[in-house]
């Protein structure tokens, strides 16, 4: 794989775009399943609502994003990366799940390949035009990230928070929880972030999508939600 040379500073103000909030395109559509929580009765606060973000990110963001990226960072042929993005696919069991990762995925591929272009991120771009591929924003984001030098846990780390950041602002307008419970939250955060990034390190391939049924069960119950704020 060609990686294009970077400095430190210019790997960091990549991060602080395409993990900005606004990254992924459409992130804040999403409510991943607490909506479903939400209308149940059971996420009615802030520290409810922490309590799914604990499990989500510890559960499914360490069972899924995280190894994603670890398995990109593994690959030693492209042929790999088309191999992994299959089994990304094959484990999203919740349809608006898997194809809130895809259409996201593709916005992130589309406006990373312009920015940080790399070979493999270039090939993974032709593939996912001409084949139905999940193009996950893990997946993508791992590309970039291996592309720029990023080692991998700061990949991991970077990912998972920027998504457990995206749930939070949902979760400030629509619990509501308030802004400043919001980043209060975000700061609890970290820590899930860190256990989710050294617990990664641990699986591998096989373990993908081995995450709480429950998670999974209130994703698929969201498509048949009669109300809703999100798109899944």
């Amino acid at each position: 794989m060609l990686n294009t040379p970077t400095s430190s500073l210019d790997r960091t103000l990549a991060a602080m775009q395409l993990m900005d909030s606004a990254l992924p395109t459409g992130a804040f559509s999403h409510s991943f399943g607490f909506e479903t929580y939400m209308h149940r009765g059971v996420i009615t606060d802030a520290e409810s609502f922490a309590q799914w973000l604990e499990a989500f990110c510890t559960e499914q963001l360490t069972f899924t994003d995280a190894v994603i990226v670890r398995e990109v960072f593994k690959a030693e042929e492209f042929a790999e990366i088309i191999d992994l993005d299959h089994v990304v696919r094959a484990q999203a069991v919740p349809v608006q799940v898997r194809n809130a990762g895809r259409t996201m995925g593709i916005r992130m591929l589309e406006i990373a390949s312009e920015g940080y272009p790399s070979q493999w991120l270039s090939e993974y771009q032709g593939c996912v035009e001409k084949r139905s591929l999940a193009a996950h924003p893990a997946l993508v984001w791992a590309l970039v990230a291996r592309g720029l030098g990023f080692g991998v846990d700061e990949a991991v780390a970077h990912h998972v928070y920027a998504t457990v950041i995206s749930l939070i602002q949902n979760a400030v307008r629509a619990v509501p929880i308030g802004q400043n419970a919001g980043q209060r939250l975000a700061t609890r955060a970290q820590q899930w972030v860190s256990e989710a990034t050294r617990a990664s390190a641990e699986l591998g391939l096989e373990d993908i999508g081995a995450i709480t049924p429950g998670l999974e069960i209130a994703q698929m119950q969201h498509e048949n939600q009669r109300a809703r704020m999100f798109m899944s």
